[in-house]
């Protein structure tokens, strides 16, 4: 194994292209939390970071977060993609364009990343591959569900493109897959410092499964997120166990999910986009994290950070959950199977003192996998930098 070398990249160019959110909150750039405190870290080790991404002029959401390092320069992309023709469309209407800009950058760079999927990725995909003078490592790394079934079109083209190695690069990508090529590489994507992780271990090692149980929903608060199959195994839940549910996202259909709480006994507090620390100090107190999605999925960082204070997830097996978040670490419900996730949810918090306190202390031993400590070693051990 290679040894970790702080200073290797101290003097190297890192490029990152992404369709990656960014707004202005007055005057300073600001952009998704967990993208930004990622390049955040890594300019400690490289000379330059240069984030190609779309800026957009709408008020920037609370779970959005500036750069803290003065060698971190973002570079602002009109925003894409959108549910209409005319939408996709306009991709490609921007694609010279948008080629130039990326291209001006990158002469000069040593590594380039390329965060998939996304809409531009249908024509920069193939421009790397085949186009543009790659004098420097190119790799790329897919956030999204390797295994999706049915994708929409251009993240299948884009899948299929990576897995007939046309690029030319290593492709990190979340979870283990069967037929997995040697040039795609199951990669943790980081979310977690290490003082987290000492502060979680620390407040795990205090927190009882004494009923009642705080509930925390992390996300889009939208059907396909599970919302609504939330407060249905709520309202069919013996009160006496659940303390309070706390919401935590923002979506069109806020209000609808309100007043359907008001229906309930159990106290549900739906605080809308919030920042990290908010989230954190939320995760502190609770016992269940609860994640009945249908929809597409990488792997949700949420998960890690709940693990990393001993918040036991009851999830759904979409993307790579089911890879990490096996029996010993939570409860899953199996999309293919007759159990409904109202049966995996009352069977959760009926378990035994014993088997929750069990499986609280032994769940973190996941958030380790997710911190930007083993992100940074495993990008130089597996030379994907």
């Amino acid at each position: 194994m290679k040894e970790l070398k702080i200073e290797q990249y101290k003097d190297k160019i890192l490029v990152i292209i992404s369709h990656t959110e960014h707004y202005l909150r007055g005057s300073e750039i600001v952009g998704w939390g967990p993208t930004i405190r990622e390049i955040n870290f890594l300019s400690d080790y490289f000379s330059e970071i240069i984030h190609i991404a779309t800026l957009h002029h709408t008020s920037a959401p609370l779970s959005a977060e500036g750069y803290s390092n003065s060698n971190i320069k973002f570079v602002a992309m009109a925003p894409f993609g959108g549910p209409k023709i005319i939408d996709k469309l306009k991709i490609l209407g921007s694609m010279f364009k948008n080629i130039k800009q990326i291209s001006g950058y990158t002469k000069n760079a040593d590594f380039v990343q390329l965060r998939l999927p996304t809409g531009i990725g249908a024509y920069l995909l193939p421009y790397f591959a085949w186009f543009a003078r790659r004098d420097f490592k190119f790799w790329v790394k897919y956030a999204g569900n390797w295994a999706q079934k049915n994708p929409p079109i251009g993240y299948a083209f884009q899948r299929w493109f990576l897995k007939q190695k046309f690029a030319h690069c290593p492709v990190t990508m979340n979870g283990f897959w069967d037929d997995q090529s040697k040039h795609c590489i199951s990669f943790e994507n980081p979310c977690l410092t290490e003082n987290q992780i000492e502060v979680g271990k620390k407040i795990t090692q205090t927190k009882s499964f004494d009923i009642p149980f705080n509930l925390v929903f992390i996300g889009r608060l939208e059907e396909a997120k599970g919302v609504n199959r939330i407060l249905e195994a709520c309202k069919n839940m013996d009160h006496v166990r659940i303390a309070k549910v706390d919401f935590i996202g923002d979506g069109k259909d806020i209000e609808t999910y309100k007043q359907l709480s008001k229906e309930l006994s159990i106290p549900c507090h739906f605080h809308g986009g919030r920042g990290n620390e908010f989230v954190h100090e939320c995760l502190k107190e609770a016992h269940f994290l609860l994640i009945p999605s249908t929809a597409s999925e990488g792997f949700p960082k949420v998960i890690a950070e709940a693990a990393c204070y001993g918040v036991i997830p009851i999830a759904s097996d979409v993307g790579s959950i089911a890879h990490y978040i096996t029996s010993d670490y939570g409860f899953i419900w199996k999309l293919s199977e007759s159990l409904s996730f109202n049966d995996v949810f009352t069977n959760a918090l009926n378990s035994p003192l014993e088997i929750l306190q069990n499986k609280s202390q032994k769940v973190p031993e996941i958030a380790e996998l997710f911190s930007f400590k083993s992100y940074l070693n495993k990008l130089i051990v597996k030379e994907v930098v």
